[in-house]
């Protein structure tokens, strides 16, 4: 089975857990408007990816794992766009959950996928519950204090920032617990599989940095131009663009170069390439380099 596939089912499979009869309507609606179509998903891909290369023993709590992580990012999103943060009306192409189903039930459905996503887990590891403790750990570590994704919403709130804090821990943190949870989910050291997680996260938010100067709101699914409206730190405003794009490309080569020995390097450092190019096309650096001509 595709990856994207297992993806799709453990996810749907996670959902429905919580739209049995009785759940509050508006709720159950929220949390599946927050999770599906969905995005790019490369934060499951990359666990379940890793888990591959590891061996994959355990695919349930493979998926369960990647599904976690996707919740949580989910999770993220819809609180990152709330009122008191982004006031984002698009997200994916569609509204946002707080513009869809009210401010309120956003706040609840943002709480519920981060339960949901460790409920999933602890149900994901009944045949290795051995392996479960270290996966939580992992996993909250991406999303908690002091360095996972609530801290970098946070570093927001601060009157000063250090750029590269923040970036570790808005996007970093996340992909670091995706690739560290691949490898523990299949019984793996996790530890050699920090640097690519970590790696490839900076060049996410240097790529999202990039793309809010420079991408077609319809493309990339929500608008552009917010981290000047809001003030918010970022690569492209720090340095420019020009150098945005060479960092970005710095930071490929070292996410690939960061790849350990494993029969399923190719594959990722494969996966590693598409997603650059998606992010951000060659097309762009050599415009600008026309327009610098």
């Amino acid at each position: 089975m595709q990856p994207t596939e297992r993806i799709r089912r453990a996810l749907e499979q996670a959902v429905s857990q919580g739209e049995a009869q009785g759940c509050p309507p508006q709720l159950a609606g929220a949390i599946r408007h927050a999770v599906f179509p969905g995005g790019a998903r490369i934060r499951p891909q990359l666990c379940i990816a890793v888990a591959t290369a590891c061996g994959d023993d355990e695919p349930e709590l493979t998926d369960a794992a990647s599904a976690s992580i996707e919740l949580l990012h989910c999770a993220s999103l819809v609180h990152d766009d709330l009122p008191c943060f982004d006031d984002a009306a698009v997200r994916r192409g569609h509204s946002s959950v707080h513009r869809a189903f009210g401010e309120r039930i956003a706040v609840l459905a943002g709480d519920a996928l981060i339960v949901l996503a460790f409920q999933t887990l602890a149900l994901g590891a009944a045949r290795r519950p051995a392996r479960l403790s270290r996966l939580i750990g992992t996993i909250g570590r991406g999303v908690g204090m002091p360095f996972g994704i609530v801290a970098g919403q946070a570093w927001e709130c601060e009157p000063q920032v250090d750029l590269s804090d923040y970036q570790r821990a808005k996007t970093g943190a996340l992909f670091a617990a995706a690739t560290m949870a691949g490898a523990e989910a299949a019984g793996a050291e996790p530890e050699p599989w920090r640097a690519f997680g970590e790696w490839l996260g900076e060049a996410y938010q240097v790529a999202d940095d990039i793309r809010d100067v420079v991408a077609d709101p319809d493309v990339i699914g929500k608008p552009t131009g917010r981290d000047v409206a809001l003030g918010r730190p970022s690569v492209a405003r720090e340095f420019g663009l020009r150098e945005a794009i060479n960092r970005f490309e710095g930071l490929v080569a070292s996410t690939a170069a960061s790849i350990p020995d494993c029969r399923g390097a190719a594959r990722l450092r494969t996966l590693v390439r598409f997603e650059s190019e998606r992010l951000v096309p060659k097309a762009w650096s050599e415009r600008l380099e026309r327009i610098a001509a």
